[in-house]
């Protein structure tokens, strides 16, 4: 239930596994399209394996909500829970989706709660579909930790798998549907599972600001960010991952998550303080880069910025919470002239940025800029001929976002060079 990111990645994985998968929305210009094969989000191999189970059978799309509850042994719910004004997760999709279920419910099936919900939203599922329905069912809590840009490979590989249930029969039906990726398995209560989801993206949050703070130390003393990472990551107990530093962290996931979790233990009494501080951080990192511009060059009135990356991450078009946004906001209120490229995310960016000039590549986007600012680490904008870029641009100012390049690189090109914590 739910044709979104995950919904429509969790199906197309399943059926890949040789399950027969219906996809469900109630938007029914997103299920023509997906009919006819069109994939509403970018994401590598999904399109290929669209195809390829639609065309052997096993995966189909539907507006037949109920129809597809009636046949299914199984039923996903992969709706969204966006942010709500308070910062807790609004679960309106959630409960109109469990709504619908226990009014099509024809005999046992297993329900299972792939959204990203707070604690105790398995039993808010529970006590929805039991007012439409009195036999006998199990709602399991199985989150998902798909990277955008990686989802499939994520999906395929999985380093663990999570089922909260309290059901023998639901831990069969679970165990069946994933023994095919030979993967480890965690079983445990629906609260728990429910929270590890949470409690896992929030440490990643908290990884990703808590080394944005040590390269902001490393800007004022004099050391590399770089090598500070590399001196950390070294160490078993703290490990590589998430210790690049930036300008904050985006997406669907992060921001939301960390809120809702903040949020969760605020309704149980407790003030979770660090989250507190890692979503400051990450507010305050996303203006970073208009602060070194503007130390660069003062004045950004009449300046002509080139923006390299749109996208929260590379090999994705997702644009929800993304650095760019803000930073080409902010770009604008002070009087500057913005020229972007993203390779993929062009298309969604002009829905929401408006008043700048988009691209089609990184030489375009040099031309008359007097500076140049990396937001996204597209492997596109690795490897760019420098020569060529200065030849293009009026100055000659390089504010990397995302220590994409070398500084020695760079400065020898004839370049300034300002990193995150370099």
């Amino acid at each position: 239930m739910g044709c979104g990111y995950v919904g429509l990645v969790l199906g197309t994985c399943l059926s890949e596994l040789g399950h027969e998968v219906v996809c469900v929305d109630a938007v029914k210009e997103k299920i023509e399209s997906l009919r006819r094969g069109v994939i509403p989000i970018y994401e590598p191999g999904l399109q290929e394996l669209v195809e390829k189970n639609a065309k052997a059978g096993r995966l189909s799309f539907s507006l037949d909500l109920g129809g597809a509850v009636e046949k299914s042994d199984v039923v996903f719910i992969a709706v969204g829970t966006p942010e709500s004004v308070d910062g807790d997760a609004d679960l309106r999709f959630v409960i109109q989706v469990a709504e619908e279920i226990g009014k099509n419910m024809n005999g046992y099936k297993v329900i299972v709660n792939k959204s990203t919900v707070p604690v105790g939203t398995g039993s808010l599922v529970r006590d929805t579909v039991t007012k439409f329905y009195a036999g006998e069912f199990d709602v399991v809590s199985n989150p998902e930790f798909l990277r955008e840009g990686s989802a499939i490979n994520d999906f395929m590989k999985p380093d663990r798998v999570v089922i909260g249930n309290g059901s023998v029969a639901a831990e069969k039906r679970m165990r069946e549907i994933y023994a095919p990726l030979g993967a480890k398995m965690i079983f445990t209560d629906v609260k728990s599972a429910e929270l590890i989801k949470y409690a896992s993206n929030a440490f990643l949050a908290t990884k990703i600001s808590f080394i944005n703070e040590i390269a902001n130390v490393c800007d004022l003393v004099g050391a590399d960010v770089k090598k500070v990472a590399e001196g950390m990551g070294l160490d078993a107990r703290i490990g590589p991952a998430f210790l690049n530093a930036g300008v904050g962290y985006g997406g669907s996931c992060f921001p939301k998550d960390v809120k809702a979790l903040a949020k969760t233990a605020e309704k149980a009494g407790y003030d979770f303080r660090i989250l507190k501080g890692v979503e400051e951080v990450n507010r305050l990192q996303k203006t970073l880069a208009v602060r070194k511009l503007e130390k660069a060059l003062g004045s950004l009135k009449g300046r002509r910025i080139g923006v390299l990356g749109l996208a929260f991450k590379p090999n994705t078009d997702d644009l929800r919470e993304a650095p760019s946004l803000e930073v080409i906001r902010a770009l604008k209120a002070k009087g500057a002239l913005v020229s972007a490229m993203d390779p993929v995310a062009e298309e969604a960016a002009k829905k929401v940025l408006t008043g700048i000039t988009y691209c089609e590549s990184v030489y375009d986007c040099a031309q008359g800029a007097d500076a140049l600012l990396v937001l996204t680490e597209w492997n596109e904008f690795k490897e760019i001929d420098f020569r060529k870029v200065k030849a293009l641009m009026n100055g000659r100012v390089i504010v990397d976002g995302r220590n994409l390049y070398s500084r020695k690189q760079v400065e020898a090109a004839g370049f300034e060079y300002y990193g995150v914590g370099q």
